[in-house]
């Protein structure tokens, strides 16, 4: 269905176009009062119309890296916190401590069945769980970060292991954090684009699909509902995309 959202879209765009070529061949007979029927500015609405389409293939090009950069930073995630639980059990870490590692790793592992899935298409929402715990992004870096303190409590917890490390940990905590903040200034990008999209198109009255019906309907008064001018408009298409 969300493809089909964005084919409706693309289509309106160059349907309008169709009927702006129409519109141009009927030269100075077609010269309406209003304003926004006239050539010219049925042309800016096209362009218009136009860049807000492209506007949101950019951004929503921007937003699916970003979702695919957060799920690279997070790859491997829960399987790093068990492996610290376990080194750190190797020092001499007191019962408390460990019980305290334990208790952020039991948070950060959760109940996980399914992976979330890429988003490939503009209508498709920023996830905000990497499974069906629906743990949030935000809550595991936080988890994550209280891990991090609790191994930095420890003395003895010095490994010779690069991955776990104190400041490799924290350069990977930083790295999420700012994935994930990557990723929702992304999603707000995208989700804007959509908003100023749907105005251009679908506003009332001067949207694109109105001021289409309103130039049939000019069409219609001035060469007559069975005319060959209006046959040719007639039948090309304009939607509301429904949401």
């Amino acid at each position: 269905m969300p493809a089909y959202y964005e084919t409706g879209h693309a289509k309106n765009v160059a349907n309008f176009q169709d009927l702006i070529a129409f519109v141009t061949g009927y030269g100075a007979t077609y010269n309406p009062t209003k304003n926004a029927l006239k050539l010219q500015q049925l042309n800016t609405l096209y362009t218009n119309a136009q860049a807000s389409l492209a506007d949101v293939v950019t951004k929503n090009t921007a937003y699916n890296n970003a979702v695919n950069a957060r799920i690279a930073s997070f790859d491997g995630f829960r399987a790093l916190c068990t492996r610290l639980v376990n080194a750190l059990q190797t020092t001499d870490a007191s019962v408390q401590k460990i019980a305290d590692a334990k208790g952020f790793n039991r948070k950060i592992q959760g109940q996980r069945t399914t992976k979330t899935a890429t988003p490939v298409d503009t209508e498709t929402p920023a996830p905000t769980t990497i499974s069906s715990s629906h743990q949030s992004y935000d809550q595991l870096i936080q988890h994550f970060a209280g891990l991090i303190s609790v191994l930095q409590s420890e003395p003895t917890y010095t490994p010779n292991e690069n991955d776990l490390k104190i400041a490799t940990l924290t350069a990977k905590q930083a790295d999420m954090t700012a994935k994930n903040t990557a990723l929702a200034t992304a999603f707000t990008a995208i989700s804007n684009a959509r908003i100023a999209r749907d105005k251009v198109l679908y506003k009332e009255t001067t949207g694109l699909v109105d001021t289409a019906k309103a130039v049939k309907l000019y069409i219609k008064s001035i060469f007559g509902a069975r005319s060959a001018e209006y046959a040719q408009v007639s039948v090309i298409e304009f939607k509301k995309v429904k949401k």
